[in-house]
């Protein structure tokens, strides 16, 4: 049995490098995650490294459960922007059972879970069957979400319900209008789309697989499928509104779209990168349509909105759709999970059985 003394399986990225020891050659990823064995040593903290949480200063966590977001799929590929810091256990997702606790809010047998709060990023994440976390952002397991389902929330739900949480801020109500959903096939779409179904919005679903989804989606609770194309050609910077509100995780031109779609008053949700980190747009969404753009930061969210996020995605999620809608690997198929994810063929949410 692993232990982490004694050595445990973990998904680590680090600079890849040719059999005579040279750096890969320029037109290859300079650094990739692969599946080792390693021991505590590995999270003793190098001279000039950021710091970061060890077994004396942070919690100590058996993990069950991790997954695989777009995010991960960046630092486990090797693409830049991701990971700040090498050789770096990979994981931004950790649900398990405390082990050891150098903070007293944490005890052995606790089980908790983390997203973001920079693990996978600088500090060590959780595609590892131990990981050791700071404690600051770490959240008590509700007891209405076991851990599997927990992971195959993940990121990808915590994002979905903090940009629930951000229309209902602005007042976006399921008597606003339609809401708007893109990327929806993917881990923050399928979330967003069964909480706003649930909650009694209608909900559109924007996806570049509309066709070969379009039923997932509906099963979800979308009342429309759309083809991503139809928002992809650049417009006017004011068009014909269609939407009081949108969870976007796809950026780039497509959000400028549905900006200069959004009726008056409305709010969107930007999450995500995929389609690119340029927004070509104008101000005129937002001063002559008081349309508000609302960034949703999982990452660096406060405890307390942590906290109140995974209370309702214990309350409000429909566990036999997030059930249905999930796939679960383990560590060793990581790496190909991570490529299927980039390239956009992952439906929904990807579960890692750390021990499988």
């Amino acid at each position: 049995m692993s232990s982490l003394a004694g050595g445990f399986r973990a998904i680590v990225v680090d600079q890849l490098a040719d059999a005579a020891g040279a750096s890969a050659p320029p037109a290859t990823p300079a650094q990739r995650g692969s599946l080792r064995t390693i021991d505590a040593s590995f999270f003793a903290p190098a001279p000039e490294a950021p710091a970061t949480a060890t077994p004396a200063t942070g919690v100590t966590i058996e993990v069950e459960y991790s997954g695989i977001n777009y995010k991960d799929g960046l630092a486990v590929t090797g693409r830049p922007g991701v990971v700040r810091r090498l050789p770096l256990i990979a994981g931004i997702d950790v649900v398990g059972t405390v082990r050891a606790s150098a903070d007293a809010r944490w005890s052995a047998g606790d089980t908790v879970l983390l997203n973001g709060a920079g693990i996978g990023e600088s500090a060590h994440g959780g595609l590892a069957e131990f990981a050791v976390v700071a404690p600051g952002s770490l959240v008590r397991l509700p007891d209405a979400i076991s851990s599997r389902r927990a992971a195959a929330l993940g990121t990808a739900g915590f994002t979905a319900m903090l940009s629930v949480m951000a229309l209902e801020k602005q007042g976006i109500g399921p008597r606003s209008g339609e809401i708007l959903v893109t990327g929806a096939a993917g881990g923050v779409g399928s979330v967003a789309i069964m909480l706003l179904a649930r909650a009694g919005y209608s909900v559109t679903a924007a996806s570049g697989r509309a066709e070969s989804e379009g039923d997932y989606l509906r099963e979800l609770g979308a009342n429309t499928v759309i083809d991503r194309a139809e928002l992809a050609e650049p417009g006017r910077p004011l068009q014909s509104t269609r939407w009081a509100g949108a969870v976007d995780s796809v950026g780039g031109p497509l959000l400028a779209t549905v900006l200069a779609q959004i009726s008056y008053g409305g709010s969107v949700t930007a999450c995500g990168l995929a389609a690119g980190a340029q927004l070509p747009t104008t101000v005129l969404p937002f001063i002559l349509r008081g349309v508000n753009l609302l960034g949703v930061n999982s990452v660096d969210a406060p405890l307390s909105l942590r906290e109140a996020a995974w209370m309702r995605l214990a309350a409000e999620t429909r566990f036999e759709l997030l059930d249905a809608l999930s796939t679960e690997i383990g560590l060793a198929a990581v790496p190909d999970a991570a490529d299927a994810i980039l390239a956009g063929t992952v439906r929904g949410r990807t579960i890692v059985n750390v021990h499988a």
